[in-house]
Protein backbone atom coordinates (compact mmCIF):
# COMPACT_ATOMS: atom_id res chain seq x y z
CA UNK A 1 0.00 0.00 0.00
CA UNK A 2 2.80 2.46 0.87
CA UNK A 3 4.55 1.64 -2.41
CA UNK A 4 1.45 2.70 -4.37
CA UNK A 5 1.15 5.93 -2.39
CA UNK A 6 4.81 6.77 -3.06
CA UNK A 7 4.33 6.18 -6.80
CA UNK A 8 1.25 8.45 -6.86
CA UNK A 9 3.13 11.11 -4.87
CA UNK A 10 6.05 11.03 -7.32
CA UNK A 11 3.70 11.29 -10.29
CA UNK A 12 2.01 14.31 -8.68
CA UNK A 13 5.44 15.96 -8.17
CA UNK A 14 6.21 15.58 -11.87
CA UNK A 15 2.80 16.74 -13.03
CA UNK A 16 2.80 19.82 -10.81
CA UNK A 17 6.33 20.74 -11.88
CA UNK A 18 5.47 20.21 -15.53
CA UNK A 19 2.43 22.50 -15.40
CA UNK A 20 4.29 25.30 -13.66
CA UNK A 21 7.44 24.82 -15.73
CA UNK A 22 5.67 25.56 -19.00
CA UNK A 23 5.51 29.27 -18.19
CA UNK A 24 9.22 30.04 -18.41
CA UNK A 25 10.65 27.64 -20.92
CA UNK A 26 12.69 30.40 -22.58
CA UNK A 27 14.89 30.73 -19.47
CA UNK A 28 15.82 27.08 -19.67
CA UNK A 29 16.43 27.24 -23.40
CA UNK A 30 18.70 30.26 -23.13
CA UNK A 31 20.55 28.43 -20.37
CA UNK A 32 20.98 25.51 -22.78
CA UNK A 33 22.83 27.70 -25.28
CA UNK A 34 24.77 29.46 -22.51
CA UNK A 35 26.00 26.08 -21.24
CA UNK A 36 26.93 24.83 -24.71
CA UNK A 37 26.94 27.36 -27.58
CA UNK A 38 27.97 24.54 -29.95
CA UNK A 39 24.40 23.21 -29.77
CA UNK A 40 23.02 26.18 -31.72
CA UNK A 41 24.18 24.93 -35.16
CA UNK A 42 22.32 21.65 -34.59
CA UNK A 43 19.03 23.53 -34.80
CA UNK A 44 18.75 24.15 -38.53
CA UNK A 45 15.41 24.28 -40.26
CA UNK A 46 15.12 24.54 -44.04
CA UNK A 47 18.93 24.95 -44.13
CA UNK A 48 18.69 28.17 -42.09
CA UNK A 49 21.57 28.73 -39.69
CA UNK A 50 20.64 30.88 -36.69
CA UNK A 51 23.03 33.67 -35.74
CA UNK A 52 21.91 33.88 -32.11
CA UNK A 53 20.02 31.86 -29.51
CA UNK A 54 17.29 34.53 -29.49
CA UNK A 55 16.79 34.14 -33.24
CA UNK A 56 16.54 30.37 -32.81
CA UNK A 57 14.11 30.70 -29.88
CA UNK A 58 11.74 32.80 -31.97
CA UNK A 59 11.65 30.42 -34.97
CA UNK A 60 8.33 28.57 -35.30
CA UNK A 61 10.19 25.36 -36.19
CA UNK A 62 12.25 25.53 -33.01
CA UNK A 63 9.13 26.16 -30.93
CA UNK A 64 7.57 23.12 -32.57
CA UNK A 65 10.66 21.09 -31.62
CA UNK A 66 10.34 22.25 -28.02
CA UNK A 67 6.66 21.22 -27.99
CA UNK A 68 7.78 17.75 -29.10
CA UNK A 69 10.39 17.62 -26.32
CA UNK A 70 7.72 18.57 -23.80
CA UNK A 71 5.43 15.85 -25.19
CA UNK A 72 8.19 13.28 -24.60
CA UNK A 73 8.60 14.51 -21.03
CA UNK A 74 4.83 14.44 -20.55
CA UNK A 75 4.68 10.88 -21.91
CA UNK A 76 7.42 9.84 -19.47
CA UNK A 77 5.49 11.40 -16.59
CA UNK A 78 2.26 9.75 -17.74
CA UNK A 79 3.98 6.35 -17.96
CA UNK A 80 6.05 6.78 -14.83
CA UNK A 81 5.02 3.39 -13.50
CA UNK A 82 5.83 1.66 -16.79
CA UNK A 83 8.54 3.57 -18.64
CA UNK A 84 9.53 0.39 -20.46
CA UNK A 85 6.49 0.84 -22.72
CA UNK A 86 8.29 3.88 -24.20
CA UNK A 87 11.59 2.03 -24.72
CA UNK A 88 11.30 1.43 -28.48
CA UNK A 89 10.05 4.97 -29.16
CA UNK A 90 12.88 6.53 -27.11
CA UNK A 91 15.50 4.29 -28.71
CA UNK A 92 14.33 5.39 -32.17
CA UNK A 93 14.32 8.99 -31.01
CA UNK A 94 17.94 8.51 -29.99
CA UNK A 95 18.77 7.21 -33.47
CA UNK A 96 17.14 10.30 -35.03
CA UNK A 97 19.16 12.60 -32.80
CA UNK A 98 22.39 10.81 -33.67
CA UNK A 99 21.57 11.06 -37.39
CA UNK A 100 21.43 14.87 -37.18
CA UNK A 101 24.72 15.12 -35.30
CA UNK A 102 23.65 15.29 -31.67
CA UNK A 103 26.28 13.88 -29.34
CA UNK A 104 25.24 11.72 -26.39
CA UNK A 105 27.06 14.16 -24.09
CA UNK A 106 24.68 16.94 -25.15
CA UNK A 107 21.89 15.29 -23.19
CA UNK A 108 23.68 16.22 -19.97
CA UNK A 109 23.52 19.87 -20.98
CA UNK A 110 19.85 19.55 -21.87
CA UNK A 111 19.22 17.95 -18.48
CA UNK A 112 21.02 20.80 -16.70
CA UNK A 113 18.93 23.38 -18.54
CA UNK A 114 15.72 21.48 -17.73
CA UNK A 115 16.60 21.47 -14.03
CA UNK A 116 17.54 25.16 -14.24
CA UNK A 117 14.19 26.00 -15.85
CA UNK A 118 12.28 24.01 -13.25
CA UNK A 119 14.19 25.66 -10.42
CA UNK A 120 13.42 29.13 -11.82
CA UNK A 121 9.75 28.30 -12.35
CA UNK A 122 9.11 26.53 -9.07
CA UNK A 123 11.27 28.64 -6.76
CA UNK A 124 11.23 27.26 -3.22
CA UNK A 125 8.95 24.40 -4.31
CA UNK A 126 11.96 23.01 -6.20
CA UNK A 127 13.10 20.99 -3.21
CA UNK A 128 15.94 18.47 -3.20
CA UNK A 129 13.31 15.69 -3.52
CA UNK A 130 11.76 17.34 -6.58
CA UNK A 131 15.22 17.84 -8.11
CA UNK A 132 16.08 14.20 -7.49
CA UNK A 133 12.78 12.99 -8.94
CA UNK A 134 13.26 15.02 -12.13
CA UNK A 135 16.90 13.94 -12.43
CA UNK A 136 15.91 10.28 -12.18
CA UNK A 137 13.10 10.64 -14.72
CA UNK A 138 15.28 12.52 -17.19
CA UNK A 139 18.09 10.00 -16.64
CA UNK A 140 15.73 7.12 -17.50
CA UNK A 141 14.61 8.86 -20.71
CA UNK A 142 18.20 9.55 -21.75
CA UNK A 143 19.27 5.99 -20.94
CA UNK A 144 16.61 4.68 -23.32
CA UNK A 145 17.56 7.21 -26.01
CA UNK A 146 21.25 6.27 -25.69
CA UNK A 147 20.35 2.77 -26.76
CA UNK A 148 19.65 4.32 -30.18
CA UNK A 149 23.36 5.01 -30.50
CA UNK A 150 24.25 1.52 -29.35
CA UNK A 151 21.95 -0.25 -31.84
CA UNK A 152 23.35 1.36 -34.97
CA UNK A 153 25.46 -0.98 -37.13
CA UNK A 154 29.15 -0.21 -37.51
CA UNK A 155 29.83 2.35 -40.25
CA UNK A 156 26.45 4.12 -39.97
Amino acid sequence: LNYGKRKRKKKKIYENSFRKGGRRVDDGLLELFDLDPDLLPLFQYNCKQFSSPQECLSAPEFLDHIRKVMLVIDAAVSHLENLSCLEEYLCNLGKKHQAVGVKVESFSTVGESLLYMLEKCLGTAFSPDVREAWSKLYGAVVKAMRRGWETLPEGD
